[in-house]
């Protein structure tokens, strides 16, 4: 009798919570605009997942800790901020950040912007061991506040690339890659047992611009020399005092200490959140009334079909550019593109349509963390294309994987038997590794779509194709290291990019424009009802959700165009 009682009082609980739930979102999905004191301050929670653009997800909204931060949402709030007389100040709450240097880049752009409202910007950190990353993005803000206990790891940039050839040995798994050219090692942790010697190469040379850059950037803020910010990289690690006295922080305080340095007429203001703050449209402060430019997020490994959660489908982007180019109320297009590349054929069909796009109206690509590869295919017909100089971009090559397990399918004791109409019909199964013949057959259709591949970035980027080989041969270049070997034009975010766009449409530059953006912000409703959270892989937690999507897009795609990768912090 009492197991049911408790049963019961556990269903009731659960409908509770459910209930308030979508209350909650009823709230928020037909309540009027959250209401912002005349004087407040605008307080930023920085740590986490960031992505590009924000994504509803059903499940994740009712019950999990909420969506992954967005680029868009900071940066369209510290925009709004700058020119909102009813907010006083920003104050960010740093943490541990999973993304790249591209999108710190683009949020302490952000912030150096903003301070040019006259307005502070207070960076606050509580612990922070491994903090390179996000002490650059902080050095945009008037001053870094550290707790008093808390200590700051600036230990420099670093990497790892793990290789499983030899797991994989053991297991009795062979991957069999074709790749075009040297400098093309998306797959070498599963066909080497360490770098080549351009694998090597190249990885050095990536995370050697990215710290000089970082080295220049911190020392030019906290006033010191670069020999200065070097030798404090190699300290590391700062407690307290420490961090004070060497300069990497202006005061210890307690949060709501550093709160308190916001004020207006020597009082402290209340805090307005983020999540408050985004609600707002931007028309509501003054900003958006001019002329339109559609701005188009691709994020993600490209395929074809629709766009999932933070993948990129080619027949989403191309709709998205069809109807840009088609409203003649869209003066120009900007596409944020951060991508590592995915099908070459879903890439080329992406590429077509920003072809057709740029013969009516400007197209501008801003390149975010990555746009490499086939995510550099997408953006080399653009009119102009602007990276961060910790962009990774350019990795101009394709390559095949295939997946031969018939040793550890003799172990587990699975045979099978062949049928098959047509020499090569079975090709790709994974009871069987490739032949001679077959391997020249696979590298001969890389090699064909590499010269197209080539053809095309020599058509777009206004270079011969011997250029462009020399370039090419699936190397990664950093942002700034693209730019002087003529892969991107201009060095910037997306404000430099929206401007870039404005320029071209000649929008004067002084005039404020309305972005068009898409995808659409959806409903609580809409993603409710909508198609896309349809994937299983939308609905699970995102490492495996991006584990099965993977999975799915290699099933499906044969021949690739992907840039290494390799675990950094």
């Amino acid at each position: 009798m009492k197991k049911g009682r408790y049963v019961l009082i556990l269903v009731l609980i659960f409908v509770v919570l459910i209930l308030a739930a979508v209350v909650s979102f009823l709230a928020l999905e037909f309540g009027a605009a959250p209401r912002i004191p005349s004087a407040s301050y605008l307080e930023i929670g920085l740590s986490g997942p960031l992505v590009e653009y924000p994504e509803t997800n059903v499940l994740s909204a009712l019950f999990g800790p909420g969506q992954a931060l967005s680029v868009n949402e900071i940066w369209t709030a510290l925009r709004m901020a700058a020119v909102d007389e009813r907010i006083a100040g920003v104050l960010i709450r740093m943490g541990p950040l999973e993304c790249d240097w591209a999108k710190c880049a683009e949020i302490r752009e952000a912030l150096v912007r903003f301070r040019t409202s006259g307005k502070k910007a207070i960076a606050y950190i509580e612990e922070a061991p491994e903090f390179s990353k996000e002490y650059f993005l902080a050095t945009g803000c008037d001053r870094i506040v550290l707790h008093p206990l808390g200590w700051l790891g600036i230990p420099g940039i670093g990497g790892q690339v793990p290789f499983f050839k030899k797991a994989l040995d053991r297991l009795g798994v062979r991957v069999e890659v074709q790749h075009v050219e040297e400098y093309k090692t998306a797959y070498s942790m599963f066909t080497e047992t360490g770098f080549t010697a351009a694998h090597k190469e190249m990885t050095e040379s990536l995370l050697g611009d990215q710290f000089a850059h970082f080295i220049r950037a911190v020392a030019a803020a906290r006033g010191k020399t670069e020999e200065e910010m070097r030798a404090l990289v190699d300290r590391a690690f700062f407690q307290g005092e420490e961090a004070v006295q060497a300069g990497l922080v202006d005061e210890l305080l307690y949060q709501d200490e550093a709160a308190a340095l916001i004020r207006k007429d020597g009082r402290p203001l209340p805090r307005t959140t983020l999540e408050a703050y985004a609600l707002l449209d931007p028309t509501s402060v003054g900003l958006e009334h001019g002329r339109k430019i559609a701005l188009l997020y691709g994020a993600g490994p490209i395929h074809d079909g629709e766009s999932r959660a933070q993948t990129m489908g080619a027949d989403t982007i191309v709709r998205w550019l069809r109807d840009s180019r088609d409203d003649e109320s869209i003066a120009a297009v900007v596409f944020r593109v951060d991508s590592p590349g995915g099908s070459a054929v879903a890439s080329d069909v992406i590429w077509r349509e920003i072809m057709l796009c740029r013969k009516k109206k400007p197209v501008v690509v801003s390149m975010s963390d990555m746009a490499g590869s086939g995510g550099y295919w997408i953006a080399m017909g653009a009119s102009k294309i602007i990276a961060q100089p910790q962009t990774l971009t350019g990795s101009i090559g394709v390559l095949s994987l295939k997946i031969d397990a018939s040793p550890l399918l003799e172990k587990l004791g699975i045979t099978s038997e062949t049928v098959r109409f047509g020499k090569r019909s079975d090709i790709f199964t994974p009871f069987r590794g490739l032949d001679a013949e077959e391997k020249d057959l696979l590298k001969k259709q890389l090699v064909w779509i590499y010269d197209r591949f080539v053809a095309k970035v020599a058509e777009g980027r206004g270079l011969t194709p011997e250029a462009v080989r020399k370039i090419g041969r699936g190397r990664v270049w950093t942002g700034a290291q693209a730019k002087e070997i003529g892969l991107v034009d201009e060095l910037g975010g997306l404000s430099a990019a929206i401007d870039a766009a404005k320029t071209l449409a000649e929008i004067p530059g002084g005039e404020d424009v309305r972005l068009i953006i898409r995808p659409k912000r959806r409903s609580f409703w809409a993603a409710l009802l909508g198609r896309r959270d349809a994937s299983a892989a939308a609905l699970l937690p995102r490492a495996l959700g991006s584990a099965l999507e993977w999975i799915e897009l290699l099933d499906r795609d044969r021949i690739w165009a992907l840039m290494p990768v390799w675990t950094e912090y």
